[in-house]
């Protein structure tokens, strides 16, 4: 795999955390927070600023590999805001 499909440097993690305030799929606040795929690796996901957002372990765990929007609405989670604020935050991350 090429490397630099594949890095998320420290500071672009502490940027995705700062910006998402919390689980990118839930809003839970106040828990650590974990590295998830929106696309996850074994469906062709890479691991960079625009495939990952900062979640907590219980939706972590619940997604696993799962297709985000077909966990979000099995969840009964907000599809379209997560979709439209994981579109804003990675264009404001990187610079698109």
């Amino acid at each position: 795999m090429d490397r630099v499909e594949h890095d998320l440097s420290d500071a672009q993690w502490s940027a995705l955390k700062a910006a998402w305030g919390g689980c990118a799929y839930c809003g839970a606040s106040g828990r650590p927070l974990q590295r998830d795929c929106v696309l996850a690796l074994s469906r062709g996901g890479r691991y960079t600023l625009g495939n990952i957002v900062p979640v907590c372990s219980s939706c972590n765990a619940s997604k696993c590999n799962t297709e985000v929007t077909t966990w979000l609405r099995r969840k009964r989670l907000d599809e379209r805001s997560f979709l439209q604020r994981h579109l804003e935050i990675s264009a404001a991350l990187t610079g698109e």
